[in-house]
């Protein structure tokens, strides 16, 4: 099979990721450069593009992301790639429960109703995509991450940043986990549909789970500390990202997983990173185990 793969947000944390696990199994990754180059001549003889363009801090999503959309089904279609999109949550609004690719959309903000625009228009491109769904991701680089910059912001003052209530669950994704399974999606591609919406599993974890795995890492006692969302409200008139992460405040209150049942059938000999390995990852490198 050719295996020449294009990158897209090379320096990102998905596009770094996505470059490790393609190289080590075996794929020429071609990464592009918003500065130098043409993404439709870049784009000639590549057979698999990873998109992980994404405005930084939400920014002005209604106006870039249905322009990076277009864009690259435009390049995909010179080429006759397969297109693997980073999914998230954001369409299914405040639903609680298991969330699978059956699930009803009901976005309840304008960043659920982009995402879910988006993917729509990947559906009805004639463009083979793969939608890999995930939740928050969990970076071991600890680049941009709501683990480390948010519920850890705080943990060498052994303290547990908590969004909304401890025990409601989120659904969670180890990076090169999902870079992984992108390899191995992207090697079956032939065999799957022209656009497959595919949930990853990952890891379902609430506030209460992460401060327990992290006990048992640090063996030491931690508390919690509410995150200063009152802070957020009171300067969103003036600061962008304040306003955009209230928007998807309801997260944090609306528990739910992934349901990872069409993940499985696919790839039933997948295995993730176990818990432990994860939740140290995350920790600042001075704080980390050797497991």
């Amino acid at each position: 099979m050719n295996k020449t793969l294009l990158i897209l947000g090379a320096s990102g944390k998905i596009g770094f990721h996505s470059s490790q696990a393609f190289s080590q199994a075996g794929w020429t990754v071609k990464h592009f450069d918003r500065k130098t180059d043409c993404l439709n001549k870049v784009v000639q003889g590549v057979h698999v593009i990873v998109n992980g363009f994404n405005p930084p801090n939400y920014q002005n999503w209604k106006t870039i992301i249905p322009e990076i959309t277009r864009k690259v089904i435009e390049a995909a279609k010179l080429c006759g790639a397969t297109v693997i999109l980073p999914g998230n949550v954001y369409h299914f609004g405040d639903q609680p429960g298991l969330w699978s690719e059956h699930t009803l959309p009901r976005p309840v903000s304008r960043k659920g109703e982009i995402r879910l625009a988006m993917e729509q228009a990947y559906a009805e491109s004639g463009v083979q995509t793969i939608v890999l769904r995930a939740g928050n991701f969990i970076d071991p680089n600890r680049q941009g991450c709501i683990m480390s910059e948010i519920y850890l912001r705080n943990i060498a003052s052994k303290k547990i940043i908590t969004l909304g209530p401890i025990e409601t669950r989120q659904a969670m994704c180890y990076l090169p986990d999902w870079a992984r399974a992108a390899v191995l999606f992207s090697e079956m591609r032939q065999q799957l549909g022209l656009f497959e919406d595919i949930p990853f599993p990952g890891h379902t974890l609430c506030t209460a789970d992460i401060k327990l795995g992290l006990e048992e890492v640090l063996e030491t006692d931690l508390r919690y500390s509410q995150f200063p969302w009152w802070l957020f409200t009171l300067s969103a008139p003036f600061w962008e990202f304040a306003r955009e992460l209230n928007e998807m405040r309801y997260l944090w209150s609306t528990d739910h997983e992934l349901c990872g049942v069409r993940f499985k059938a696919l790839l039933p000999d997948y295995k993730q990173t176990d818990l432990k390995t994860v939740l140290n990852s995350a920790l600042p490198v001075e704080l980390q185990s050797n497991l």
